[in-house]
């Protein structure tokens, strides 16, 4: 029992005081550490609910994604049936989310029927493919999405979204926000510190779809336009740059470029009129086609469209080499710097809507604070208070490792820079509360030894060493709960299962070995004859 070498002592103390260190950068003002030059601070972030901000929760607009595979399908039939040797087939209709069209050789089925297999896939693990394909009376090809593809493309949809999002909010230069997915086609966003989400709710809006269109300079009366009819390989979009409301540009259906070869994009002025406008480069491959497109294209318009909105649609004077170019339109700084950001970090596969809109004030959460550290006090004070009247000098032991308990806890979540909750506290006052528990069962274990006789040395050796079993069995359990809240659940019970966890690990080591260090080097120096417990 008073075998604790001297460099275990320096380990227990070390390591205690480092953590301890740790937590001071919290209990100061961010601005103020941030002052203190090369020294570390890690700090305790603090979530939605105590530092207020925004709270946003976007659905997934699936009828979209359902539609912009049946159209994403209808162009790669196009395609394939061009093909050399060509298939020669009639017009591709889109009704009803079925793609249709007639075979005029009837000859060419089984070529046509294999061609077509080639673009569709398996859906998981259903057995199923994404896409049905019949031959109805001989010549007409009928391809229906199923529904298991249908959920295949909304799950891998919603990851992208997920990470597209994450990279368009870490770009706004935000600390700690949330994203996390709710559901099949939901995504939650909690952005602490930021009290005015429409710049937030514009930046998620965009799907920051931008394509290369070739513009066509077909005439079609206003009546044709009005209601939809253009020529074969067309379509109809608005026009941003028309300044016109309701305008409306005649471009080709097929992107001839699209913001997937993009490498980086940045909000510049133009030199001529200091107008905001969007610089971008594509990568090399993308540099190359681009380069070809201008070449082959001098005299003729091509639209640069953002989410199916013509912005721009200049003329091509001269062949633009190098892979760069520049995006202008009616932008301000703002707007174009938030088109900047969203072409950084990609399109998103699927249109977000924002369904539901929270704006966390910095008032209540500073209330939340204050009720939390008001808990904490109370019940620390409590806990010392009951430990040194029930127990004495091994109370007043007890007592040093919980204030030790609530310091190193702090350092440790700054260490893995945690953000701490609203329940994240309540898993706080918990860990206090409970945090002498096992000192009480040490402390029993040693009074009742000393009733049966044993000298203060085996009554204490013993007590440490019974109880330890009991401690370790009571937290495994505790753990194991934490643990399975932790991997099951989410937001505000996540935050809560970290504090817990982390409050059981440090409360066992400053309650069992931290208190033993301690009772140990009183014992050896004093050799009492009698403990007081």
């Amino acid at each position: 029992m008073l075998d604790f070498p001297r460099w275990k002592i320096v380990s227990i103390l070390g390591l205690l005081a480092c953590l301890m260190a740790l937590a001071i950068p919290s209990f100061f003002p961010e601005e103020q550490t941030k002052a203190w030059g090369w020294i570390p601070h890690p700090r305790v972030n603090l979530g939605l609910d105590l530092a207020g901000g925004s709270y946003l929760l976007l659905e997934a607009d699936t009828a979209d994604l359902a539609r912009s595979r049946v159209n994403t399908m209808r162009d790669q039939i196009q395609s394939e049936m061009s093909r050399a040797p060509a298939i020669d087939i009639g017009d591709i209709a889109t009704d009803n989310g079925k793609i249709s069209f007639m075979l005029r050789d009837v000859t060419k089925v089984d070529a046509a029927r294999e061609r077509l297999n080639k673009l569709t896939a398996g859906a998981g693990l259903t057995g199923q493919r994404d896409w049905d394909l019949n031959v109805v009376d001989s010549t007409r090809v009928v391809m229906t999405p199923t529904q298991a593809g249908l959920d295949q493309a909304i799950n891998q949809a919603m990851g992208d979204a997920t990470e597209v999002v994450r990279k368009r909010i870490d770009e706004l230069g935000t600390k700690e926000p949330t994203i996390v997915r709710q559901g099949s086609d939901r995504i939650v966003v909690q952005v602490p510190g930021l009290q005015n989400p429409q710049a937030l709710k514009d930046l998620l809006g965009k799907t920051a779809k931008l394509e290369f269109k070739m513009v066509d300079e077909t005439p079609i009366s206003p009546e044709d336009a009005a209601k939809g009819i253009v020529p074969l390989g067309t379509q109809l979009l608005a026009d941003a740059e028309g300044g016109a409301p309701g305008a409306k540009i005649l471009v080709k259906r097929q992107a001839i470029l699209t913001g997937d070869q993009l490498v980086t994009a940045s909000q510049s002025n133009k030199p001529e009129d200091n107008a905001p406008i969007v610089n971008f480069t594509f990568n090399s491959e993308g540099g190359k086609k681009f380069a070809r497109i201008t070449q082959t294209n001098i005299g003729k318009r091509f639209a640069v469209v953002l989410d199916n909105t013509v912005i721009s649609a200049p003329r091509i004077n001269t062949e633009i080499l190098g892979g760069s170019g520049y995006i202008e339109g009616n932008f301000t700084v703002d707007s174009a710097n938030q088109l900047a950001i969203a072409l950084r970090s990609g399109k998103l596969p699927v249109a977000l809507k924002v369904v539901e809109e929270r704006t966390v004030g910095p008032d209540l959460g500073a209330d939340s604070i204050h009720a939390g550290i008001l808990a904490c006090t109370i019940a620390v004070l409590a806990v010392i208070a009951f430990m040194f009247v029930t127990y004495g000098r091994f109370g007043a032991y007890a007592n040093l490792a919980v204030i030790i308990n609530v310091i190193v806890i702090v350092g440790v979540l700054a260490l893995l820079n945690s953000t701490l909750t609203l329940p994240g506290i309540a898993g706080f006052v918990l860990t206090v509360g409970t945090a002498v528990d096992a000192n009480v069962l040490i402390n029993e274990r040693i009074r009742e030894e000393r009733r049966r006789g044993r000298s203060v040395l085996q009554s204490v050796e013993l007590g440490y060493k019974e109880a330890s079993r009991t401690i370790f069995e009571a937290n495994v359990t505790h753990a194991i709960s934490a643990i399975i809240m932790l991997l099951m659940g989410s937001g505000p019970i996540r935050g809560f299962a970290i504090v817990l966890l982390i409050g059981i690990g440090t409360s066992v080591f400053t309650a069992v070995v931290f208190t033993r260090m301690l009772v140990v080097t009183w014992i050896r120096r004093t050799r009492p004859t009698d403990i007081n417990i």
